[in-house]
C-alpha cells in the first residue's frame, strides 16, 4: 500500500476536517445502499405483484430524497478534502520559504533554483489527488465493504461469502502493479525535477549562451531531456493503464460470479427476487471503492515521489530552531562578543572558523581582511542568524546569541551587499522593502541621502519606474545606490557591509564610499573588505586568515607589524 506515515501525520492540524471527509464517505455510501434497497422494492412491487404507482409514490419520494441527499454528501465530503489540501500545500510552501529563509540560502546553495521552483510549485501540487482522494479512500475501503456486508449478510451469506473471498482480489493486483509503477514514477518525477532546474537555467544563462555560440547545442539537450521524460512519462501512463485494465477486469468477474450464484438459485425458487436485485444492484458497489482506490493509486505515488523531495528540504538543519526566546533590541552601544568559536560546513574537513574570539566594538567601523576562504563570509552569515556555531558562544552584551530570536535579531541589521538584488518592481518598491510601512518623504529623504534621487525624478516615472528583473534597466552603479538607500531607510543600529564598490569603476567607487561612511556615522559596522580604500579609514582592522584572527589593529599599525597583512596590499590598492 502506497502509505506514507510522514504524510498521514501532517494532517494532524485538520484531522477533524479529514474525520469529516471519510465520515461523510460512509454516509454517502449509506444512502448509496439504501437507494439500492428503494429501487429494488419499487421493481419488485411493480413489475411482480402489480402495485399501481400511485401505490408506490411515497417509496420513489423516499428514493429521490436519497439520491438528493446523496449528493448534498458528496458535496460535503469533497469540500472538507478541498480544505485539506488546501491547508497542506499553503503550510508547506510557507515551511519551505521559511527554510530558505532562515538559511538564507547557505546550505541550499547546492540546490538548483529551478529544482526548487519545481518543488514549490509542480511538487506540492501533486499532493493534491494524493490528499484528496487516495488517502480518504484508503480507509473508504475498508468500511463501505464492511458496511455493505452488514446489510447483505443477513440477507444472504453465500453472497457475503462471495464477497468476502473475492474482496483481497482487486488489492493484491493493485499493490504488484503499483510495485512495477513506483520506481518508474520516482524516476519521472526526478527527470521532470532535473528538466525544470536545466530549463531554468537556461532561461538564467541565455546572454551568455548566446555569446559563445552554444544555443544551438543547448536546443539538443533540451531535447534529449525532453525525450527522456516522454519516454518515462509513457512508461508510467503504460502501468497506470494495464492496472485499471486489470482492476476492472478483476470487479467485473467477481460481480459476474455474484450474479451467476444469485441466478441460479433465484431460477430454482430459493431466493425472494426483491432481495436478490437488491444484492445485484449492491454488487458493484461493494468493489467500487476498491476500484476507485486503484485508480486513485498512481496519483498517490506521484503525490509520494514528490512529497520525498519537499521532506528532504525540510530536514534541513534549521538554524532557528534553538532561537525562539529572547526578543533583543540592539543598543547603539552594544558590544558583539564571539567566545572560542569554531563552525565546520558539512562534508568538508577544515574548519571554516577555528576557535576565533574577537569582540566587535560598538560605534566603531570594524573591517575583516584576508584571503577568499579565510572565514569571513562565515563569520557575517553567523551574525545574520543563518549559521551555528558548532563550538563557543556569540554574546550580544551579556544576551547569549543562541536563545535570541532571529527574525526579531534582524530588526537590527542593516545589510549592504556586494550585488545587491533587485525585484522586478518599482524603484519605490525596491528601496520600501528595507522598511514597508515607510511614507514616501521617508523614501525621497534616502534616496537623497544615498544621491540617486534626482536620477530617479528624471526618469519618466520617477519613483514608480519599473526596473525589470534583476534591475535590467539600471546599471551597477545606480543598483548599488538603490541598496545604500535601503539602508539609509532602515537606520538600524548595526551595518554590515561586503563591499558594495568592489565591481565598480574607480569614480563612482570614491562617490559612493564617501555617501557610505556618511551612513557608518553612530552606528556599529562590520564590512568584509576586498579594495584598501574601503577600509583604510576603519576604526579597527580584523585580519583572518584560514578560519583563524592573525591581528587586529589600524591600518599604519598593521602594514608596521603584520606580514600578512602587507602581503594582501599591493600598488593599485587591492587585495593580492
Amino acid at each position: 500500500m502506497n502509505f506514507n506515515k510522514e504524510l498521514f501525520l501532517e494532517l494532524k492540524p485538520v484531522k477533524i476536517k479529514f474525520i469529516l471527509t471519510i465520515t461523510f464517505g460512509l454516509l454517502a455510501a449509506v444512502t448509496t445502499i439504501l437507494l439500492a434497497f428503494n429501487l429494488s422494492k419499487i421493481i419488485s412491487d411493480v413489475f411482480l405483484f402489480n402495485s399501481s404507482l400511485e401505490s408506490v409514490y411515497p417509496i420513489i419520494y423516499i428514493f429521490l430524497s436519497l439520491a438528493a441527499l446523496k449528493s448534498l454528501l458528496v458535496w460535503i465530503q469533497n469540500y472538507f478534502a478541498a480544505k485539506i489540501v488546501a491547508y497542506i500545500k499553503i503550510e508547506f510552501r510557507r515551511r519551505i520559504l521559511k527554510k530558505i529563509e532562515a538559511h538564507g540560502g547557505i546550505n541550499l546553495k547546492s540546490e538548483r533554483a529551478g529544482e526548487l521552483v519545481n518543488t514549490l510549485l509542480n511538487g506540492i501540487d501533486k499532493l493534491d489527488d494524493y490528499l484528496s482522494k487516495f488517502l480518504p479512500q484508503v480507509f473508504l475501503s475498508v468500511f463501505i465493504p464492511l458496511l455493505v456486508l452488514i446489510f447483505v449478510f443477513p440477507i444472504d451469506w453465500l453472497t457475503a461469502l462471495v464477497f468476502i473471498i473475492t474482496a483481497p482480489i482487486i488489492p493484491l493486483f493493485m499493490f504488484l502493479i503499483g510495485s512495477m509503477a513506483e520506481k518508474l514514477n520516482k524516476k519521472q518525477w526526478q527527470t521532470l525535477s532535473r528538466m525544470s532546474a536545466y530549463f531554468f537555467d537556461v532561461l538564467q544563462g541565455a546572454v551568455t549562451l548566446k555569446l559563445f555560440n552554444r544555443t544551438n547545442d543547448v536546443l539538443l539537450k533540451i531535447e534529449e531531456i525532453s525525450e527522456t521524460f516522454r519516454i518515462k512519462t509513457l512508461k508510467v501512463l503504460k502501468i497506470a493503464f494495464l492496472s485499471a485494465l486489470v482492476l476492472e477486469i478483476a470487479a467485473t468477474i467477481s460481480v459476474a460470479i455474484v450474479a451467476v450464484e444469485i441466478g441460479l438459485r433465484l431460477l430454482s425458487g430459493n431466493f425472494i427476487f426483491s432481495d436478490a436485485l437488491f444484492i445485484l444492484i449492491i454488487a458493484p458497489e461493494f468493489y467500487l471503492p476498491f476500484r476507485v482506490l486503484g485508480t486513485s493509486y498512481h496519483a498517490g505515488m506521484d503525490g509520494i515521489s514528490a512529497f520525498e523531495r519537499v521532506a528532504e528540504i525540510f530536514n534541513y538543519k534549521n538554524s532557528n530552531q534553538l532561537s525562539n526566546q529572547t526578543h533583543l533590541e540592539l543598543s547603539p552601544l552594544s558590544a558583539i562578543r564571539f567566545e572560542n568559536v569554531s563552525f565546520t560546513y558539512p562534508n568538508r574537513t577544515s574548519k571554516s572558523l577555528n576557535h576565533i574570539s574577537l569582540i566587535i566594538e560598538p560605534q566603531k567601523i570594524n573591517a575583516i581582511v584576508g584571503k577568499s576562504g579565510g572565514g569571513k563570509s562565515t563569520l557575517i552569515n553567523m551574525l545574520l542568524g543563518f549559521l551555528e556555531p558548532d563550538d563557543g558562544n556569540i554574546f550580544i552584551d551579556k544576551i547569549d546569541f543562541s536563545t535570541v530570536t532571529k527574525e526579531k535579531w534582524r530588526n537590527n541589521i542593516s545589510w549592504l551587499p556586494q550585488a545587491p538584488f533587485i525585484y522586478a518592481k518599482s524603484i519605490l518598491e525596491n528601496i520600501k522593502i528595507a522598511k514597508p510601512n515607510a511614507a514616501f518623504d521617508e523614501v525621497v529623504i534616502a534616496a537623497q541621502n544615498a544621491r540617486i534621487h534626482n536620477f530617479i525624478e528624471s526618469l519618466p516615472n520617477a519613483y514608480n519606474t519599473f526596473v525589470g528583473e534583476n534591475g535590467i534597466k539600471l546599471s551597477g552603479g545606480e543598483i548599488q545606490r538603490i541598496a545604500l538607500a535601503r539602508a539609509y531607510l532602515r537606520d538600524t543600529p548595526l551595518l554590515i557591509v561586503d563591499e558594495p564598490t568592489a565591481n565598480l569603476d574607480p569614480i563612482v567607487e570614491e562617490e559612493i564610499i564617501k555617501d557610505m561612511y556618511r551612513l557608518f556615522s553612530n552606528k556599529t559596522v562590520i564590512v568584509i573588505a576586498h579594495r584598501l580604500n574601503t577600509i583604510i579609514n576603519a576604526d579597527r582592522i580584523i585580519v583572518l586568515d584560514d578560519g583563524k584572527i592573525l591581528d587586529i589593529g589600524h591600518h599604519t599599525e598593521l602594514l608596521e607589524r603584520n606580514l600578512f597583512y602587507r602581503s594582501l596590499v599591493n600598488p593599485s590598492g587591492e587585495w593580492s
